[in-house]
């Protein structure tokens, strides 16, 4: 039971990463209705970007977060007027067909460059005890530091000019033109922070496991669960969903393989995409008296 209790525990903080990943991909896709295929590309850019900053700079492991945020941004940006911005508004086959090409040919530099050997980056904290189980410290942290990031981008979403700005071209982006909102630089901020929050994903996910330059497929899968479950559009919805993926594991690893859990999961996310179709948060939303 104990052991049960703490792989139950060590998912719901991995699951917490895995919310933060897929609120880069919910934004994007919630604000723009573009589906970004060069997610899982750049949560292997934040990866070996710390990797490099860590390695060959010195920089303590997580001071290396506002930068690799900063830079995730940066390219975020670049990416957006560079693939996306011409095709706003177009079929949806024309945006996974830009993004997708991109994906390929950062996931082809990256290949160039690193091979397909396994690299890891060097983190160590204190852990957590629990009767004869601990939990790592990185995994702590990890968690830790996805609750005060999603704090500041709700914060950011529902205390700031821009944000609301952000929120409104989601809605409407005609009537958001209207008064005068910058619908197009707006768009590009909020595709740089869905990046940006993916490079912060992948730079965490390093501190707790090795990688490859291939890794990012496995976590762009999990982040399309996770924003379909959570609702699309909704990063509060994607950080509980999630921590519900990560719930769903550590009840699933001790009773089943390991290469039976991403099976598991798909099962859960076609069942969720067929009955509760606007994610799980809508189960517990009050229905309003007709």
């Amino acid at each position: 039971m104990l052991g049960l209790l703490a792989s139950i525990l060590d998912g719901v903080l991995i699951g917490a990463v895995y919310g933060l990943a897929a609120m880069g991909i919910t934004l994007i896709w919630g604000v723009m209705d573009v589906v970004n295929l060069t997610h899982g590309a750049m949560i292997v850019a934040g990866m070996f970007a710390a990797y490099v900053l860590v390695g060959a700079a010195g920089v303590p492991v997580y001071a290396t977060l506002p930068i690799v945020l900063a830079g995730g941004f940066l390219v975020g940006v670049g990416l957006y007027w560079l693939s996306v911005h011409r095709v706003i508004g177009q079929p949806p086959l024309m945006s996974l067909l830009s993004t997708f090409a991109v994906n390929l040919v950062l996931v082809g530099l990256g290949t160039a460059v690193w091979g397909t050997d396994l690299f890891n980056v060097p983190a160590s904290l204190p852990g957590f005890s629990l009767g004869r189980y601990t939990f790592p410290g990185t995994h702590l942290m990890a968690a830790l530091l996805t609750g005060v990031i999603a704090l500041a981008l709700y914060f950011f979403l529902y205390r700031t000019r821009l944000g609301k700005a952000v929120r409104a071209v989601s809605n409407n982006r005609e009537a958001a033109e209207l008064v005068g909102i910058p619908t197009a630089r707006v768009l590009a901020l909020a595709f740089g922070l869905g990046v940006a929050l993916a490079s912060v994903a992948g730079m965490l996910i390093a501190t707790m496991f090795p990688f490859t330059v291939l890794s990012g497929d496995a976590y762009q899968l999990k982040s399309f669960v996770v924003t379909v479950l959570g609702g699309l559009g909704n990063p509060t919805g994607a950080l509980v969903a999630g921590i519900a993926l990560g719930l769903v594991e550590g009840l699933t690893t001790p009773f089943v393989p390991v290469s039976w859990t991403l099976v598991i999961e798909f099962i859960l996310f076609v069942v969720v995409l067929i009955t509760v179709p606007g994610g799980l948060l809508t189960l517990f939303r009050r229905r309003r008296p007709a």
